[in-house]
């Protein structure tokens, strides 16, 4: 079975997607009907849908979605870490069926050390004791302080989006190099090989400008702990569904045998995210 483990659906009308530009290639209406003809062409099974936007509406409006859609296997949703309710909250969402995860956007939050603030940490020791899986969405410059939470949560089971999205468009490794392979020492964390293809030259890319941030996620994680995901619809502002998929294909046959080609497009996130069939 393969799986692209993050996808978004939107709707602009909701009006709750703080990021979405006044017009352009994301400025469109995103739902489970564009998607099925790209998942059968491409050949994949199931998806992880992932929350877009810092509302309980927005996850509350992918988990229906999700009820209504056979091939959303799985749903990563948002809450607030700072609410006083989090906990009553995240068992109210846990109790939905095809919630699966959960994933603050560290990325849009001003403090680069969010993740440290007392209430935010009480919370991730909750998700921790829930062994429930974290999506961990960062740029570069949020890892020193995920790795000093990473070392107070041993057991917190997290999947860092995006590679942490590092400067592929510039080509250089420094920095992000040391800090990923220092996340990936710690064993319950993942890489999702996603978010690339924006990352890089949108006005021209090419599979060899990822290649060297692959092997090195490859390299420091294992063929344990990465995901495919292809990061649709954000990635049609430099590559279609079918280009994402086969570019990763290309990089990644050389490296991987069967057995962990079929780990990266697939099994890996059916175990991270305990996916039912």
């Amino acid at each position: 079975m393969i799986v692209d483990s993050h996808h978004h659906f939107w709707r602009v009308a909701r009006g709750d997607y703080h990021w979405m530009p006044e017009s352009g290639t994301l400025r469109h209406d995103y739902l489970p009907d564009a998607l099925r003809p790209l998942l059968r062409r491409a050949g994949v099974d199931r998806t992880v849908l992932v929350q877009a936007a810092q509302t309980e509406a927005e996850t509350d409006f992918l988990l229906d979605l999700a009820e209504r859609t056979d091939f959303v296997a799985g749903v990563v949703g948002w809450l607030d870490f700072e609410d006083d309710r989090f906990a009553e909250k995240l068992d109210a969402l846990r109790r939905r069926p095809k919630f699966v995860g959960i994933r603050p956007m560290l990325q849009d939050i001003a403090d680069n050390a969010y993740i440290l603030r007392p209430t935010v940490m009480a919370n991730l020791r909750h998700v921790e004791a829930l062994d429930l899986p974290f999506d961990i969405l960062t740029f570069p410059r949020h890892l020193p302080y995920l790795l000093e939470a990473l070392e107070q949560l041993p057991r917190l089971r997290g999947v860092v989006d995006h590679l942490s999205k590092p400067p592929i468009a510039s080509g250089k490794l420094d920095g992000w190099a040391a800090d990923i392979q220092a996340v990936a020492a710690h064993g319950n964390i993942s890489c999702k090989l996603s978010g690339m293809v924006t990352e890089a030259d949108m006005s021209g890319w090419a599979p060899r400008d990822l290649e060297p941030f692959v092997r090195h996620v490859l390299t420091s994680f294992g063929e344990d702990r990465v995901m495919f995901g292809s990061d649709w619809p954000v990635c049609l502002q430099a590559a279609s569904y079918a280009e994402v998929i086969n570019a990763l294909r290309s990089i990644a046959e050389p490296l991987l045998d069967a057995e962990g080609l079929a780990k990266l497009f697939g099994r890996n996130a059916i175990g991270f995210y305990k996916l039912k069939a």
